[in-house]
């Protein structure tokens, strides 16, 4: 994916990385504030799902605006490629299912930052470790939808959701955590907006690297 050798291995992340790091560091710091008189848990109670609505949403939008958007220049087809496109090539990368630290570290320490500026920590303490939870949920969903074979109803329905949108409709089903986002948002089916080439495009190169994969 890079030829510099540092950036090859900063893309790759195991998939257990982000529970083990983001799950204990959050939990900690929901600990101190509780314990530090700097949240409630009446306010937890209510700002953790609110962040978690905000991850999803942020999810939907990412995948649906900044991932599938490939510009028209070489500069922006090459961060599309960078961000997205490797992942629908090679769908089975079992080291790119998850977001790298390279960009969760920072897009963390950004979001926890600009919530510290708004003040308010009995609110946005909890509504951050809210947030870091979806984003958690989503990175192993995501894995799991890939590498497990899912035994529940629901879980064979988001993996077949999922499952259309390397490789059969790029241009819907963008929810990886959920589907009704796409309900809500209108952007769920099996039917493509594109035409059956354009649908199949630049996802279909990536259909000979699904070993495992069962729909």
């Amino acid at each position: 994916m890079f030829e510099n050798a540092f950036m090859e291995a900063a893309s790759k992340l195991h998939p257990a990385v982000p529970v083990l790091l983001y799950v204990p560091l959050t939990v900690g710091l929901l600990g101190w504030g509780l314990y530090a008189g700097r949240t409630t848990v009446g306010a937890s109670v209510l700002f953790i799902p609110l962040g978690l609505l905000t991850w999803i949403l942020m999810e939907y939008c990412v995948h649906r605006f900044f991932f599938h958007w490939e510009g028209k220049g070489p500069l922006t087809r090459r961060v599309h490629e960078i961000a997205h496109g490797y992942h629908h090539k090679y769908p089975d990368d079992a080291q790119r299912l998850v977001m790298p630290l390279i960009v969760t570290v920072p897009l963390s320490s950004l979001i926890g930052g600009l919530l510290w500026l708004v003040g308010h920590p009995v609110q946005m303490l909890p509504y951050f470790v809210g947030i870091v939870w979806g984003y958690v949920t989503y990175d192993t969903l995501h894995w799991a939808t890939h590498h497990r074979t899912p035994r529940t109803a629901w879980g064979k329905a988001l993996r077949a959701h999922h499952m259309a949108h390397h490789f059969a409709t790029p241009d819907r089903n963008f929810g990886i955590s959920n589907r009704w986002m796409d309900t809500l948002m209108g952007s769920g089916g099996r039917a493509s907006k594109r035409s059956g080439k354009d649908a199949s495009g630049e996802h279909a190169r990536g259909t000979g690297a699904r070993p495992g994969v069962k729909v």
